[in-house]
Parts: C-alpha cells; sequence; structure tokens
C-alpha cells in the first residue's frame, strides 16, 4: 500500500508539472514558477487523501478491470473537484496566488493517464509473465470449449490459471459467424457445430466442455448428440448462476449426465397456484420413503405446509428423508408414521388423527418382472392401498387427493400396468361423487428411480459389462424425478374432480440408444469396450408405452406441459363389486388356480389387459410399434398445435 502511494504521489506530481509546461509551452514565468511546489503538494494532498477515501488501496491490481478503471476515474475526479473548490477560497485570501483554470483539468487528465496505465501495465506484465509459464502439464487433457460467449470465456480464463487443473483450453467452437477465426483469451474459434469432429481430430482433443448455460436445455442436447459420437470426453457448465463473484466455480463442471440428452427446457410451475391448495394445509404423502414420494416431500416443503406427514412401510427410507428434511427446512412440522396402506384400520387411525387436506398418494408396487410373479400382492398395494387411501379422504374431507399413476396403465399387458389402471378407476369414481378433489397423474419412466434402467446399466458398466437391454427396438418415455413431481404437484393446482392428468414426457427415448450413451458417457465403445446383450421381452413388458388409451381423447390445461384425459364411463357398480372379489381373492391364503383368477377379474375390470403368452406377445407389439407411436404422436402434436 504504502508503495503504491509513493508511486502515485511521483505520478500526480509529474502530471501537474506537465500540465503547466503544457500551459506555458514549456518555459513557466514568473509568479507560476514560484507557486508551483505549493500547487504540487496541494493537488496530491487532496488526491492521495481522495484514494484513501474510496479505498483504492484495497483493491488486488492485478486483477484489474473495467471496474478499476471506473474508480480512478470517480476518485481522480473527486480529487479534481475537491482541489478546484479550495483554489477558489484560497483566491480569495491569499493576495498573489494565482492558479490558471485549465491546470486543473489537465491534471486531471494526465493522472488518470497515469495512474490508470501504471495498474494496467502491472497487469498485462503479470499476464504476460504468467502466460509464458502457462504450458500444458502432463496431467491435463487439451480441451475444446463449446460456446464463445460470455461463460466460455471466462472458463477459459479460469483453466488458463489453475495448472492444477485437470483441463487446458486450446479452442472454441461457436455457432456465431461474427466470431469465427477470432481468438478469445488467446484461443482460437475454428469453427460452428459442424466442425466439432474436425476440431476433436485435428486439435487432438481429450475433452469436450460444454459452456451454453444460456442456451436452452434442447439446443443443448443437440450439441451433446453431436459430442457423444466423438472419442472425447464430455464435460458440461450447467448455469450461469453457477458463477461465484464473477469467477468460474471449476467445481460446477460436471460429467454430462443422460437427463442432459433428453433436452428438457426447466419446468415452469405456477408457484401462486400450488401454494393456494398446500401452503398452510395438513399434507400427506404415502409412500414418502421412495423416490417420487421423498420428492414430493422436498418439494412441499418450501410452500410451507402446517404439517407434512411422511408415511411409509420401510422404516430406514422414511428415517433417512426425515434427517434430511429437517436438516433443509427446519421449521416445517414433520410427522412419520410407519404404516401399510393395505391396513384399512390404520389408515382410518391416521385420518381421524391428522386430518389431512392434502394427499399425495405414491406408495404403489412398480416392478413389472416382480409384480407378474407376484399378482396378490400388486392386488394388495395398487388396488386395495389405493382404495383405502382414497376412500379415507373422501370420508374425512380432504381437499386434494393425487394419485401417482403411470404410462403401464394404458393398454395394460402387465399386472403392475393393470392394477395401476383399476386405481385409478377407484379415484375417478370417488371423484363424481365426492367433494375432495381426486385426480390421477399419468406419466412414463423416471430416470435414476429406485430399480429404473439407468442404475442398473450403470452396475454394469462398472462391472465390465455386459449391457443387458430385453429388446433392440424397445422405447421408454423418461422424465426425471424433480420434472415428474413439479408437475404433479401443478397438477394438482388444477383439479376439478375426477381427470387423468398425463405429462407431457417428449419424445421416446429407444433403450438401445439409452445404453449406448450411458456406456459413451463412462468413457467406453460399445461394442468394443463393453458389449451390449439382449435378452428378450421379460413377462408383462411392453416394446413401447403408450399415453392415453384409444377410448380416451386428450385436451389442453392452462399448463403447456399437462393434458387432460377425458374420462371413461364406466359401472361404479360394477368396478366395486370386481375390486371386492379381487381382494377377497387376493387376501386368501395360496390356492390353485388363485393368479388365474386375480387375472381373469382384472380382465373384467379393464377389458384391454393383455395377458396372451409371451411369445405372442412380441411379436404382435413389434407389428404394432410404429402405428401405436404415430397415433399417440399425432394426437400430441394437435393438442400442442
Amino acid at each position: 500500500m504504502l508503495v503504491l502511494a509513493i508511486l502515485d504521489g511521483v505520478i500526480i506530481a509529474s502530471a501537474v508539472v506537465l500540465a503547466y509546461l503544457l500551459r506555458f509551452d514549456f518555459q513557466i514565468v514568473s509568479p507560476y514558477v514560484e507557486l508551483l511546489p505549493y500547487i504540487i503538494w496541494l493537488y496530491m494532498g487532496c488526491t492521495l487523501l481522495t484514494y484513501r477515501f474510496w479505498n483504492m488501496y484495497r483493491r488486488v491490481w492485478q486483477y484489474a478491470s473495467l471496474r478499476e478503471l471506473m474508480a480512478i476515474l470517480k476518485a481522480t475526479t473527486t480529487a479534481a473537484v475537491v482541489f478546484v473548490l479550495l483554489d477558489f477560497i484560497i483566491d480569495l485570501f491569499v493576495p498573489g496566488y494565482i492558479v490558471p483554470r485549465s491546470i486543473a483539468m489537465m491534471a486531471w487528465a494526465f493522472t488518470v493517464l497515469g495512474v490508470g496505465g501504471s495498474r494496467f501495465a502491472w497487469r498485462m506484465f503479470r499476464d504476460s509473465y504468467f502466460e509464458a509459464r502457462l504450458k500444458i502439464q502432463p496431467h491435463q487433457q487439451r480441451t475444446l470449449i463449446i460456446g464463445a460467449g460470455y461463460a466460455g470465456a471466462l472458463v477459459a480464463k479460469e483453466l488458463l490459471r489453475k495448472q492444477e487443473s485437470d483441463l487446458y483450453p486450446v479452442a472454441f467452437i461457436d455457432d456465431d459467424a461474427m466470431k469465427l477465426r477470432r481468438e478469445i483469451m488467446g484461443l482460437p474459434v475454428v469453427g460452428g457445430r459442424d466442425k466439432i469432429h474436425e476440431a476433436v481430430e485435428d486439435l487432438h482433443i481429450g475433452t469436450i466442455l460444454v459452456a451454453m448455460p444460456s442456451m436452452s436445455k434442447a439446443e443443448v442436447a443437440k450439441v451433446l448428440d453431436i459430442c457423444k459420437t466423438t472419442r472425447a470426453n464430455i464435460r458440461i457448465l450447467p448455469a450461469v448462476s453457477d458463477f461465484v463473484t464473477g469467477k468460474v466455480s471449476m467445481g460446477k463442471i460436471r460429467e454430462v449426465r443422460v437427463e442432459d440428452l433428453l433436452g428438457r427446457d426447466p419446468v415452469n410451475v405456477d408457484l401462486e397456484g400450488v401454494a393456494n391448495y398446500v401452503s398452510d394445509q395438513v399434507v400427506l404423502v404415502t409412500g414418502a420413503g421412495g423416490s417420487i414420494g421423498s420428492e414430493l416431500c422436498r418439494q412441499i416443503s418450501p410452500f410451507r405446509p402446517s404439517r407434512l406427514i411422511l408415511l411409509g412401510h420401510g422404516e430406514n427410507s422414511i428415517y433417512e428423508i426425515e434427517l434430511e428434511l429437517r436438516g433443509l427446512f427446519p421449521d416445517v412440522p414433520l410427522e412419520t408414521i410407519i404404516a401399510d396402506v393395505q391396513d384399512r384400520n390404520r389408515m382410518e387411525e391416521v385420518f381421524d388423527h391428522y386430518r389431512p387436506a392434502v394427499v399425495f398418494h405414491a406408495a404403489a408396487h412398480k416392478h413389472v418382472p416382480l409384480m407378474e410373479r407376484n399378482p396378490a400382492e400388486a392386488v394388495r398395494n395398487n388396488v386395495q392401498g389405493t382404495r383405502n387411501v382414497a376412500e379415507c379422504a373422501h370420508r374425512y374431507h380432504a381437499s386434494h387427493f393425487v394419485l401417482i399413476s403411470s404410462d403401464k396403465a394404458v393398454n395394460p399387458t402387465s399386472v403392475m400396468g393393470v392394477t395401476k389402471r383399476v386405481a385409478e378407476m377407484i379415484v375417478q369414481g370417488l371423484g363424481r361423487t365426492s367433494k375432495t378433489k381426486f385426480v390421477a397423474v399419468r406419466f412414463g419412466n423416471v430416470l435414476g428411480s429406485r430399480g429404473s434402467v439407468i442404475p442398473v446399466f450403470k452396475r454394469q458398466i462398472a462391472a465390465g459389462g455386459p449391457v443387458t437391454i430385453t429388446h433392440p427396438d424397445m422405447v421408454r418415455y423418461f422424465m426425471t424425478i424433480p420434472e415428474a413431481v413439479q408437475l404433479v404437484i401443478q397438477a394438482g393446482a388444477l383439479a376439478q374432480g375426477g381427470e387423468i392428468f398425463i405429462l407431457d414426457m417428449g419424445e421416446p427415448v429407444k433403450i438401445m440408444n439409452l445404453a449406448r450413451d450411458l456406456i459413451r458417457l463412462s468413457g467406453f465403445d460399445p461394442d468394443k469396450d463393453i458389449r451390449i446383450v439382449c435378452t428378450g421381452i421379460r413377462p408383462g413388458e411392453k416394446l413401447f408405452e403408450e399415453i392415453l388409451t384409444n377410448e380416451e381423447g386428450i385436451t389442453a390445461t392452462m399448463h403447456n406441459r399437462i393434458f387432460v384425459g377425458q374420462p371413461l364411463d364406466f359401472s361404479l357398480d360394477e368396478l366395486h363389486r370386481i375390486v371386492q372379489r379381487l381382494e377377497m381373492t387376493a387376501n386368501q391364503p395360496e390356492i390353485a388356480r388363485r393368479e388365474l383368477r386375480i387375472r381373469e377379474l382384472l380382465l373384467q375390470a379393464v377389458p384391454t389387459y393383455q395377458w396372451a403368452p409371451e411369445e405372442n406377445k412380441a411379436s404382435a407389439q413389434v407389428a404394432a410399434l410404429e402405428i401405436k407411436k404415430s397415433l399417440n404422436e399425432v394426437a400430441v402434436a394437435a393438442i400442442k398445435e
């Protein structure tokens, strides 16, 4: 600080002398020459004191930028104003004191140039010194940055400075033609996205870093589709909000995940609509320890319910989500209940004691092959459990009941799917007469949920393969857990009663492509480093999933990602009769033909249920795949238009 102040003093004194020399054509005459030392000390004192007031000596000038230049301008201008005022006052009281008015202006200009120049000269020297030392280290990978905008430039700057980083930037890719063949941070912009492959090969790129945080996720997904076909590793900078104090946080640069490839834009939630039915209410979440149930609890908590009840059958999962929520939302009153939705008496106790106003029913068995082997358990949990919770919600006057359903309930081929369809029908039936707003929300597979395909693939890749898929033509709809839950909560706000809400799940994903992408993102080559083996369709599985039955129509809602299927007409009395017989059969001790009888009753309840032998089913599904897929796409496209 002292050295810098002395340097500034020399610069300020020189600025005053130079101003006088220029004013008098390098021949300073009397009496000005006698007054010059006093003017130098006066101007220097004003300026140094003002600099101290503006904290000019607390700044780290090795990172000087436009902000520091503005600080120099403000401080020097203030000093010049103070000097002029003092000069005017002295002139009134000291005879013979004469200072030309132009001196202050010229001294101000020379001071700004001198002080500002000294600061930026130091930064230029430091930058050139370190750039001379900055060479790629053995542990660093040559990196291609996608996006030569603000984010990309900051990333390049930080990576060049941090020799401990494992990335070393060598070039940019950007679609802006104005940036082509320009240099940013000394790195060339070699072309648009069409040049990615060429750049990776020519520049020996080991890692591609996608730095386009302001770009839509759909566009980012298109870029990732190109990048994943190269031999380079891929990393991504997720959001511009991850920049801290104007610098990129290197910890925010992460590996690309499968959800990045889906191209999903963020879900827009009507916060006011959600708050109206959740805030200050007693909210019950069944299956609160599961993937969807626990995320429901996380996203409901910020709306400050008067009490949040976490109900689940597994004590460990409920304990874990309770600990997490108490840490994140200490002001939200929590109640944890270990109970089974199949136990009607226990459900009555819970509803009678807590009187929940809003119920999210996420408790269900969802594993298709397991439920094929255990149909009685599927009926007890998915049908009987849903009826127990739904009827309690009606009896104890809840305002909203939201059933988490599945696209496997549409034209079901599995016990799991058909029991979820019966659960939907129970909810729709109650919605016809109850003051409680009963709705179901139907969506597809959830990335990263328990039992989903992604964790299975990751374990197989970690073990060296092979990665197993059931059929090369199998396709599925996928959503992320937070995305699905946000839309579920939003659908509850749109409920009028009796609807089946259908979430826009985007384009279906081919499981074969998903497996290949995961292998590539893990740093391996499909079929070379990691084999992919087809094992055949499992019992109850479809080649593709559908979003609505042939009989259901689909209409838009206020939310562009949520649609509503028109309720089907069915006999409530007949449904009650079949459900009662289903539950009686499922709860009987193991008897001959029990599984067959359950399937027969499920078929009576849902005539579209298909349970033909698997060998016949597979060929039929292959033949119908394109037709069914086209019909679904046409239906959704028509609504969106």
